[in-house]
């Protein structure tokens, strides 16, 4: 009994013919075109990331020798110790995760209320406030270093991590603003009616209604704030010149440099350390971070 011969059992579909099966595969062709495209984008995207962690496990003559080879000879584990221990990257570390936490509490809070405010209140000088902070987008960081430095001279603050947190915390913002206010402005009117018949006044209806229902909004701005801080060089430098022992992780990498040489393996082992914590913060929130972005891009 040949195939098309067969009997079909109730609820079975019966069996493709050929010609069904080659248009079907001709159908799923661009489709399968697409995805072999998008994963040989994404090797080559995280290549430098594979390539990186790769060179952390070789020592400098093998990291030339090599070229591109992803397998190392030999695991050369002591690169990570050489890098925790003799390049100081434990204090590093620790200064980078406090001026990062810090930077991100005063960012959230600060930009959490402006938008708030330009997103639920309509007052005279609200759109000039508006057009004030989108034109600081274009201002260059380097017109800013100059009196963020000689501030931080006068108040004694220079040569401190909390200076480096407010001079890293007391930018504008206006992306993390306008997230909030966009947020903010599709939120229903009749919750802040209902918190007002409560007896409600505007810092408990901004923190017990507001600021709780802007929790997606919250991970997209500490996730956005936690990368520009955590991989800040400029301000960090700035401030470490005269204290070494304020370095940040992205600073810290000088270390590696030195007048004759440079340790390489030390290096790609110390940006290992570096990028972990940003690795495994984005795997953990980025749930949060696109129903965030696609939350004010919807208001």
């Amino acid at each position: 009994m040949s195939a098309a011969d067969r009997p079909v059992l109730p609820g079975a579909s019966a069996p493709a013919s050929a010609p069904e099966r080659r248009t079907r595969w001709r159908r799923r062709l661009p489709w399968w075109a697409l995805v072999t495209a998008l994963a040989l984008a994404g090797l080559l995207w995280v290549f430098p990331f594979i390539w990186m962690v790769s060179a952390s496990l070789k020592s400098p003559a093998e990291i030339f020798a090599g070229g591109l080879s992803l397998i190392p000879e030999q695991l050369r584990l002591d690169n990570y110790s050489r890098a925790w221990t003799d390049g100081s990257f434990r204090v590093y570390l620790l200064n980078t995760v406090i001026v990062t936490v810090g930077t991100v509490v005063i960012v959230v809070v600060r930009c959490a209320l402006a938008g708030y405010v330009l997103g639920r209140y309509r007052f005279p000088g609200s759109r000039l406030i508006l057009g004030i902070l989108v034109a600081t987008l274009f201002v260059p960081t380097g017109y800013t270093i100059i009196p963020i430095v000689k501030l931080s001279m006068q108040l004694g603050l220079l040569d401190q991590l909390s200076g480096m947190i407010l001079a890293l915390a007391g930018g504008a913002n206006v992306a993390s603003i306008l997230i909030y206010a966009g947020y903010f402005r599709g939120l229903p009117s009749e919750l802040e009616e209902a918190a007002v018949v409560d007896g409600a006044g505007f810092w408990r209806t901004f923190t017990r209604i507001m600021l709780p229902l802007s929790m997606p909004v919250t991970a997209t701005v500490a996730v956005l704030t936690f990368l520009f801080t955590w991989n800040a060089f400029f301000l960090p430098l700035v401030f470490s010149f005269s204290n070494p022992a304020l370095r940040t992780v992205s600073v810290g990498m000088q270390a590696f440099v030195g007048e004759n040489s440079t340790d390489w393996s030390g290096m790609a082992a110390a940006g290992v350390i570096s990028l972990l914590p940003i690795v495994a913060l984005f795997a953990f929130m980025q749930r949060y971070f696109v129903e965030g972005i696609a939350g004010s891009v919807k208001s």
